[in-house]
């Protein structure tokens, strides 16, 4: 059974040698907020895709927005589980429990920072590369003798940005310090959503760490007391403040892409209005529609819905988790919490995701961006990993200059150069892979 004193630690990753005594009043989990927002990593969010095409006339979400309003929502689950947890256990008042709030909202911010540009497709392109693309060809011995491993091979064809989230967050990239951005221990492992190896990972591609990042993983899990459900290959039980993370995410990118949806005009107001107020009751509903009454602006509306609907769903998803805390602890608890809220608002919620599939991820500006994604990033990663391979090329020689000196691009060993090609590629913002690919392809030239 895991341990709230346990599982709380204040411990940074790669500094164990060092504590110094800091003269502050920021806690180490809020220092940990502080040092993802000032990340060139998150920055680049801003650019990054979330679900609509980016830049446009009309704004919507790109990963920056959706993070930091899932860091918003994960504090409120957080501060509302942290308040019940300790009148619920007294004994843990001198703990660092009253800190979830600032662990949650810490890890929500990174949750997406190790996705590559172009949304989902953007990974699918990655996994597919190597599992049916011109990438099939790394499974066999190389003509030099190199071969990756099985396990290797598993993390290449599940590419998977959760994983990728715990490598940037913890891998020594070159001429960096050791530790990567040096979080507690608490807030990484509170990222880690699907904790265990790539071999595990299925056909839904879902998995918590690289094989480069297992020793580190097992490190952070064994001194947090997560529970081991496997050794060969490794699997832990997740620690409990991941279904809070979870949860924000899942309740802010429904939201958030209805909202978009309706400012794009892809929903109606109607529509809109339909599906926000099935989540409550006819009471409620007819309370809010007074209050339409005195708020007639349209957006407005639909923007004072969205955020009471935020609101009950932070209520049932704390209530989910501290229904079933001991599950939770033991490891035995399955699923999302969102997937056990009560009847009515997870009909509603149901009945958004239907919604959001059939009208929202399938609308035409979605499916084109997803295929320029797709064919972008196949490109490049043709290109770059044919110049891993055979780097004596003199058009390899070019590519792999262009290349910052952070990743080990020139490595001896071949699993660390691919990777060195997927940490360039998945960090690019959408704007510059796509200028990158048309300086590639001698459709944009420097200016002379």
């Amino acid at each position: 059974m895991m341990n709230w004193k346990q599982l709380i630690s204040a411990k940074r990753f790669g500094m164990e040698e060092f504590h110094e005594e800091r003269q502050e009043n920021r806690s180490e989990f809020q220092r940990d907020y502080d040092r993802l927002i000032f990340s060139a990593p998150f920055r680049r969010l801003q650019n990054k895709t979330q679900v609509f095409p980016l830049p446009g006339s009309v704004f919507v979400h790109n990963r920056l927005t959706h993070s930091l309003e899932v860091a918003s929502v994960g504090r409120s689950l957080g501060d509302d589980v942290a308040k019940a947890l300790l009148e619920r256990h007294p004994e843990l008042q001198d703990s660092f429990l009253p800190e979830i709030g600032s662990i949650v909202s810490a890890a929500c911010l990174a949750h997406d920072l190790g996705n590559p540009p172009f949304g989902h497709s953007g990974e699918k392109a990655i996994s597919t590369f190597f599992s049916e693309g011109k990438g099939v060809r790394l499974k066999e011995k190389q003509p030099n003798g190199e071969q990756l491993s099985p396990m290797e091979w598993e993390d290449l064809t599940h590419f998977e940005g959760n994983a990728n989230a715990f490598r940037i967050l913890t891998h020594q990239f070159e001429g960096r310090r050791k530790g990567g951005f040096v979080l507690t221990y608490t807030t990484l492992a509170s990222i880690v959503k699907y904790p265990f190896s790539s071999s595990l990972a299925g056909t839904k591609s879902k998995f918590g760490f690289f094989v480069s990042e297992e020793e580190s993983f097992q490190k952070i899990a064994t001194e947090l007391g997560l529970t081991l459900l496997n050794e060969h290959p490794l699997k832990y039980a997740r620690h409990p403040l991941v279904y809070l993370v979870e949860a924000a995410d899942d309740i802010c990118y429904q939201m958030m892409d209805i909202e978009d949806a309706y400012k794009l005009k892809i929903l109606t107001t109607e529509e809109t209005k339909e599906l926000l107020m099935t989540y409550f009751s006819e009471e409620r509903q007819e309370h809010l529609r007074k209050t339409f009454l005195i708020v007639n602006d349209v957006n407005e509306q639909i923007a004072y819905l969205r955020s009471s609907v935020i609101g009950l769903l932070i209520r049932e998803c704390t209530r989910v988790f501290l229904d079933h805390e001991q599950e939770i602890l033991s490891g035995t608890f399955e699923g999302p919490l969102i997937k056990r809220i009560a009847e009515r608002p997870a009909a509603a919620y149901k009945h958004s995701v239907e919604v959001s599939i059939n009208k929202i991820y399938r609308s035409r500006d979605v499916l084109d961006i997803e295929l320029a994604g797709f064919r972008i990033i196949s490109t490049l990663l043709e290109l770059m990993i044919d110049a891993v391979t055979s780097p004596e090329k003199a058009y390899s020689k070019l590519l792999i200059d262009r290349v910052s000196s952070q990743y080990n691009i020139n490595s001896p060993v071949l699993y660390e150069r691919i990777q060195a090609v997927l940490d360039y590629i998945s960090g690019m913002t959408d704007v510059f892979a796509l200028d990158l690919y048309r300086k590639i392809n001698g459709n944009s030239l420097p200016a002379v």
